[in-house]
């Protein structure tokens, strides 16, 4: 068996309308990033009820921006991530294009 690799954390997170944020840290199990056209957080959740586990801090659990410098196989390999508004009300803003 092959001892799983470290998931990058999310550092920080400034999109305050995510149940999962909590004081700027994502308390989600793992999140996933990427769509198509851009970087989106696809586990953001709008909500007043807070989410998540009060404990943890998110790591990238899959990222599916193939065209990102920090994207192996689509997993993230940068050592840690921010999500803040770009493109959509929560976006990677760690992703570099190759």
């Amino acid at each position: 068996m092959t001892a799983a690799m470290q998931m990058p954390r999310v550092e920080e997170c400034v999109v305050a309308a995510c149940a999962y944020n909590r004081a700027g840290d994502c308390h989600a199990f793992a999140i996933t990033i990427g769509s198509m056209d851009h970087a989106h957080c696809h586990t953001f959740v709008e909500s007043t009820v807070s989410a998540g586990v009060a404990d943890l801090i998110a790591q990238v659990g899959a990222c599916q921006r193939a065209d990102c410098r920090h994207n192996d196989h689509l997993e993230c390999h940068a050592p840690a991530i921010r999500v803040g508004p770009d493109n959509d009300m929560a976006d990677c803003m760690t992703y570099d294009e190759r």
